[in-house]
């Protein structure tokens, strides 16, 4: 148990004095910039989702007829 406590407390004083934060302004920023690429990312796969299932639907009309 006091290799978990000894890894804790290691671990947090690695954010704190080697981790460099980015400012709240950038990290306000980035997170936008992640919403908007995530938002048109899941666009874009909704719509080639949507082509290749009336491209089989198409398909699948055409060799039951």
């Amino acid at each position: 148990m006091a290799g978990f406590v000894n890894y804790i407390k290691e671990s947090f004083g690695e954010l704190k004095n080697n981790v460099s934060w980015p400012t709240w302004a950038e990290a306000q920023n980035l997170t936008v910039l992640v919403a908007v690429f995530s938002i048109i990312f899941s666009l874009a796969i909704w719509g080639v989702d949507t082509v290749f299932a009336k491209v089989i639907g198409f398909y699948f009309d055409f060799i039951n007829n």
